[in-house]
Formats: C-alpha cells, sequence, structure tokens
C-alpha cells in the first residue's frame, strides 16, 4: 500500500475486537485472522480517510515513546496490502 494512499478494509472484511480471544481478529467471508495487539492498533485506525502519516501521527499519541512506530506501520500495511486484507479508500 503506498503511503499516498488512504488504506481501506477490503470490501466484505471486517475488525471485530473477540472478547474470548481478547484480541482483534479480522473477518472475511472465508474465516478470520486473528491479530497480535500491535496489528489491531493499526487496523483500527485504517478507515479509507487517514494516510498512512496520520495513522502513525495518532498511534505515536496513544503510545508515546514506542520506538520505530513508521517504520512499523509502513511494514504492516505494506505487508496487508499483499494479503489482500487492505484497498485503497474512496
Amino acid at each position: 500500500m503506498s503511503p499516498e494512499v488512504a488504506p481501506a478494509l477490503r470490501r466484505g472484511w471486517r475488525l471485530q475486537w473477540e472478547p474470548a480471544q481478547q484480541r482483534h481478529v479480522l473477518l472475511y467471508p472465508e474465516g478470520m485472522v486473528q491479530l497480535n495487539e500491535s496489528a489491531g492498533a493499526i487496523l483500527a485506525l485504517v478507515d479509507g480517510q487517514r494516510h498512512e502519516e496520520d495513522i502513525v501521527a495518532e498511534l505515536e499519541a496513544q503510545f508515546p515513546g514506542a520506538a520505530e512506530i513508521a517504520d512499523d506501520v509502513a511494514a504492516f500495511l505494506t505487508e496487508a496490502g499483499r494479503q489482500g486484507w487492505l484497498e485503497a479508500g474512496p
């Protein structure tokens, strides 16, 4: 996913908190992906309106002092795009 694009979850996919598992999951028609805490925090901000830099700024505000947030977000969004989880927002 390019930093110039505001990523959105792929149509038909949704992020959901699973209390029984105490984690976010990504639901899609054929199944579910269990997410770690970092992936859940990033995808919670993926709305088709925020660009990568906006997501990074939000996470830096939520987790002050965390190192390399920008690099982690960029790597995650790239991989999520490769996996087909994301598409360009409207």
